[in-house]
C-alpha cells in the first residue's frame, strides 16, 4: 500500500513542478517580448513629442532685381561709422555769439525838489493848456512850471509815487503847490483825504 501511493504523490510533484517551470518560462519570455516592444515605443513618442522644425519663410518678392541679379559686380557699402571733425575753441566761441547784456534802467536827473500839500480835481473843464481835462490821465495843475514838464509825486503819508505831466495852472490856494487829476490821486492813495503832504522832484521841463 505504500509503495504505490509515494509513486503517486512522486508522480503529481512532478507534473506540478514541469507545469511551474513552464509558466516561469512563459513569463520570461513574455517579459523580455515587453521590454524590445517598449524601446520602439518610446521612441515614436519622443519623436512625436519633438518639435517640428520651422520651414524658411520664402523670400518676398523684389520690386527690382539687385545689380547681383543682373550680373553686375555690387559695390562695397560705405562704413557706418561718423568721423567727428573736432571743434576749436574759436568756432565754439562763434557759435555761442555775445552775451546780451542787461539794460541798465536810466535814473532820471532831478532839476528841482520841493514838498508842499497836493489836491485833486475831477470837474470836465478845459485846461490852461488848451486841451479837455480828463481825470483819468496822469495830469496835475502847477502855478509856474512849463506845460508838458514831468513831476514825479511822492505821497509822504505812505511813499507811494506817480509821475505826472503838467497841463493846467493851480492851485491858487496857499500852501498848496499842485492839483492832481483823480487817477493820479489814487496812485497814490489819496483820495480819501482829499489834500496830502507830498514831495515833488522836476524830472523835464516842457
Amino acid at each position: 500500500m505504500g509503495s504505490p501511493v509515494r509513486r503517486l504523490l512522486r508522480a503529481r510533484l512532478r507534473t506540478i513542478l514541469i507545469i511551474s517551470g513552464a509558466a516561469a518560462a512563459v513569463l520570461t519570455l513574455g517579459a523580455f517580448a515587453l521590454v524590445k516592444n517598449d524601446g520602439p515605443a518610446k521612441t515614436t513618442r519622443v519623436a512625436q513629442t519633438e518639435p517640428k522644425a520651422t520651414e524658411p519663410l520664402p523670400d518676398e518678392p523684389r520690386a527690382e532685381p539687385t545689380r547681383a541679379a543682373r550680373r553686375g559686380t555690387r559695390s562695397p557699402e560705405p562704413s557706418r561709422k561718423k568721423t567727428r571733425t573736432p571743434k576749436s575753441k574759436s568756432d565754439a566761441k562763434a557759435g555761442q555769439g555775445p552775451k546780451p547784456k542787461a539794460r541798465k534802467k536810466k535814473k532820471r536827473k532831478v532839476l528841482k525838489s520841493g514838498s508842499c500839500e497836493a489836491s485833486y480835481y475831477w470837474q470836465g473843464q478845459m485846461t490852461a493848456s488848451g486841451e479837455r481835462f480828463d481825470p483819468s490821465d496822469l495830469t496835475a495843475a502847477h502855478k509856474t512850471l512849463p506845460m508838458g514838464s514831468k513831476v514825479r509825486v511822492t505821497n509822504k503819508n505812505n511813499d507811494r509815487s506817480v509821475t505826472v505831466r503838467i497841463n493846467d495852472r493851480g492851485p491858487f490856494v496857499s500852501g498848496r503847490c499842485l492839483d492832481l487829476s483823480r487817477a493820479a490821486m489814487k496812485k497814490v492813495r489819496g483820495t480819501g483825504s482829499g489834500v496830502i503832504p507830498v514831495r515833488y522832484e522836476v524830472l523835464a521841463r516842457g
